[in-house]
Order: structure tokens, then C-alpha cells, then sequence
């Protein structure tokens, strides 16, 4: 079953769904606001975000462009908004479904299955890659898991991603319009999309971008990874044999 975040404002509605999802095996999670839909998205890990349009603090589909900006998580957009050009406009955007208000919990049950095939389907579409050690970080992506130390990291898939895919290149910097090609999967963007990223990459690796350990950034240039001075593990990049 699938782990669920529902933005909806309405209580009475958050509340039926909660219960209907929850009733159907669904791991659910609920907040009323745009804001706190992104402080969820960054904090933890969800299988479909449903997102309602008439939110409190910001509208839906300014909040659909926020998330976007932080995760790729399927986003199914439920709102009493029927209009055709705003359908297409937000499908464009980045939703993954749409759903007019008022629907059962079957039919939504339905499209967050269709949704989660359409997104397991695309993510296992590339070949894994061997475990990357860097210093005494750790990335695993056929498991999908990082350490630092021993410690496994809390990341969030887009965070994982990035951090396997600098990882994969140990002390090459890599130019942003590369990452974001590579990692999002868009031929441009905002800068802020990856500083951002990078913020909470540094934080969940013990370091800041005025002391950077890991991650370096070269303004203008772009981001690197490679082991700290003090780290007492070696490099071994994808397809290197360990030392024995």
C-alpha cells in the first residue's frame, strides 16, 4: 500500500479521506496549507502527494510548482475546478492526474495506483549501478540507501539522487544545466531548485556551504563531491576494484 499526503483545507473533507484512505491500507498523512505541505515533502517520504487547489495560504497550483521544485513525487490534484484549460495548464505543470471534486476513495484509489505503476515503471528503467564509496560516505543505489560513517542518511529521492549522481563523479565538478538535465530530467530551470537541494544535502551530511566537507560548490561553475581532508576512507568510483 502506498504512503499518502493529503493537503486539503477543508476538515471535514481531510477528514473523510483520512479515514477512507487509512480504512483502505494507506499510510496517511494530512495538513491543511501549502506551507506545511512542503516542510512534509522535505521531512519525509510519500508514495502520491493529493494536493486540493483551495488552500489558505497559497493557491493550489503555485504549490504544485513549489513541490515541484523539491521533489518528484506523483502528485494527484483534487479540486471542484472543472475548467479545461486549467486541467491541461496544471498537467503541463507537473501534476500527475486530476480529480474533480466530489469522487469516492475507489476512484482515487484507482488513479494512485495508476500514478505509482507509471512512476515505478520509469524508475527502473536504468541498470544499477555498483555501491560508490567517497571518503567515509556510502551510496547504494540499487538499494536506494546512503551512510556517512556507518549512519544511514534520511534522504529524500530527489536528495538521493543527487547525491548518487555527484557521488558517481568523485572531484569532477559538475556544471548545473547538467544536473538539472540529469538528475530532474529538465533541459532548464531555476538555480534556487539545486541550492536548495544542496542546503539539505549539506545539513543531513554534517556541514555548510561556508565549511563544505563533501559538497562544493564553484559559483558559476558548479557542484563537486570529494572525500573531506580528514576522511579516512579512499575513493572508489563505479567499476574500481577496492584495494585488498
Amino acid at each position: 500500500m502506498a504512503s499518502v499526503l493529503v493537503v486539503e483545507d477543508d476538515q471535514f473533507v481531510r477528514s473523510a479521506l483520512i479515514r477512507q484512505l487509512t480504512d483502505a491500507s494507506h499510510t496517511v498523512r494530512s495538513v491543511g496549507t501549502a506551507l506545511e505541505a512542503l516542510r512534509e515533502v522535505a521531512h519525509f517520504r510519500f508514495d502520491v502527494v493529493v494536493l486540493d487547489l483551495g488552500l489558505p495560504d497559497l493557491d493550489g497550483s503555485e504549490a504544485l510548482k513549489m513541490l515541484r521544485g523539491i521533489t518528484d513525487v506523483p502528485v494527484i490534484v483534487a479540486t471542484a475546478r472543472d475548467d479545461e484549460t486549467e486541467i491541461v495548464r496544471l498537467l503541463n505543470a507537473g501534476a500527475d492526474d486530476y480529480l474533480t471534486k466530489p469522487f469516492s476513495v475507489e476512484h482515487l484509489s484507482a488513479r494512485m495506483a495508476a500514478v505509482l505503476r507509471r512512476a515505478r515503471a520509469g524508475g527502473g528503467e536504468a541498470a544499477p549501478s555498483p555501491v560508490i564509496r567517497v571518503g567515509g560516505l556510502t551510496v547504494d543505489p540499487l538499494r536506494r540507501q546512503a551512510e556517512l560513517d556507518g549512519i544511514q542518511l534520511d534522504l529524500t529521492r530527489r536528495e538521493f539522487d543527487l547525491l548518487a549522481f555527484l557521488a558517481g563523479r568523485p572531484g569532477v565538478v559538475v556544471p548545473r544545466r547538467e544536473l538539472l538535465a540529469e538528475v530532474w530530467q529538465q533541459s532548464y530551470g531555476d538555480d534556487q531548485t539545486i541550492d536548495v537541494h544542496l542546503s539539505w544535502l549539506r545539513r543531513k551530511l554534517g556541514e555548510t556551504a561556508a565549511r563544505p566537507r563533501y559538497l562544493h560548490t564553484l559559483r558559476g561553475v558548479g557542484v563537486k563531491l570529494e572525500p573531506p581532508a580528514d576522511a579516512a576512507g579512499p575513493v572508489h568510483a563505479p567499476g574500481a576494484e577496492p584495494p585488498r
